[in-house]
């Protein structure tokens, strides 16, 4: 399903259906698209490789007649999860040499995202397979410019099930478990004493919004953990990033709400101001993002008892903006704007329309580059990396 465009400016997204078959990150390969804001996620992902590759220590290894199985959820459409699946399968190749096997497995990737995410970039930026003359997987994995594993794509809500039982050897999921499955009702009710007056987003917002869009991350997880442990097979691990927060108050996202709820929350007021749109439908939009604490990550993994945590902490992962000349205030406003959009603009089109979202991006961008160097020195991104094995 091709993500929505044109002047589609009825959509107000908060179902978990609605938001499955919209929410996608930008795609293709323009200005604002994912593939081309996503350095500052690869920069946090190489950051982590070695917390990755403890996880990866502790996956047990099968025969390697075994295919051995790896799977990204939310894998959107940049060339980020490429690059972290190669580094899973070069890693295990070097456990099984280290075993002392004379052989390794096949590996297999699947790359799960929603249906409106960009595959075909995806794709397009696969290497070819290794060709078939080449006879063994560690021949394979020395040919240059080739990949080594099978790959197949998954569309699909990674809150319900996406694979067979027992089938999985490695989950990894980064930048995606802080995204709803939807915006909680009560957020967009006007009667709900929870409603988001004035906002789209909870940053700052008053406490019955944040503590919905709590509950709803809590539930989401739930069913994530539950889904991934019949999936998962004996012996095997996951690994999780994302955004995370530092304090305990949830109306307090940290660099999410930053991003979300400063210049953003305030372009969105301008086009209120300037009668392009009205405050109900300003109202109407929420972000359907939710940094958590630890402990409320914690609680949902102790509850579902399906997984051991062997490692759980807060990893500082430093600015989202990717910027070549950090005293060039209209880059850094740029930056800020693109990235805003390439996450997020999907969402807004929907509700606004393609035109209204380049105003309000245009906004973002003004509002941003006034406030250039504040934003270096603040915005700053925090996550929760956990790694889980299953009981």
């Amino acid at each position: 399903m091709a993500p929505p465009s044109g002047d589609n400016n009825n959509v107000v997204v908060s179902s978990n259906l609605k938001l499955e078959r919209l929410l996608s990150m930008k795609g293709g390969k323009g200005e604002a698209s994912y593939a081309n804001n996503s350095q500052a996620q690869a920069k946090h992902a190489r950051s982590m490789l070695h917390l990755l590759k403890e996880t990866l220590d502790g996956v047990e290894l099968n025969s390697p007649h075994t295919p051995f199985v790896v799977a990204d959820l939310g894998c959107s459409s940049g060339s980020n999860t490429i690059f972290i699946v190669n580094v899973i399968i070069e890693h295990i190749t070097k456990r099984y040499e280290a075993s002392g096997y004379t052989d390794v497995p096949e590996f297999s990737a699947f790359f799960a995202d929603l249906p409106s995410n960009d595959f075909n970039t995806l794709f397009q930026l696969l290497p070819p397979m290794a060709s078939q003359d080449v006879g063994s997987m560690e021949e394979c994995l020395a040919s240059t410019g080739h990949r080594s594993f099978f790959a197949a794509g998954v569309p699909g809500s990674f809150y319900r099930r996406l694979f067979p039982a027992n089938s999985i050897d490695v989950f990894y999921s980064a930048f995606s478990l802080h995204w709803l499955s939807q915006v909680p009702e009560i957020v967009v009710d006007k009667s709900s004493m929870a409603y988001n007056r004035g906002k789209i987003f909870i940053h700052g917002a008053n406490k019955m919004s944040a503590n919905a869009y709590r509950k709803q991350f809590q539930t989401d997880l739930a069913v994530f953990l539950k889904m991934r442990s019949k999936e998962m097979k004996k012996g095997g691990s996951m690994f999780i990033a994302l955004l995370g927060r530092t304090s305990e108050d949830p109306t307090d996202q940290g660099g999410a709400g930053l991003l979300f709820g400063t210049h953003f929350q305030d372009a969105w007021n301008d086009l209120v101001q300037e009668g392009l749109i009205t405050s109900e439908k300003r109202d109407d939009f929420n972000i359907p993002v939710y940094a958590p604490s630890l402990h409320d990550f914690k609680e949902v993994v102790e509850a579902n008892g399906s997984f051991s945590i062997k490692k759980l902490e807060v990893f500082q992962g430093g600015s989202p903006l990717v910027v070549n000349r950090p005293d060039d205030a209209a880059e850094v406003g740029k930056a800020l704007a693109n990235s805003c959009r390439s996450v997020s603009g999907v969402l807004v089109d929907a509700h606004i329309g393609d035109k209204l979202g380049d105003e309000l991006f245009l906004h973002v961008a003004k509002r941003a580059t006034n406030k250039a160097e504040e934003i270096l020195v603040k915005l700053q991104f925090f996550h929760i990396v956990a790694s889980l094995s299953l009981k």
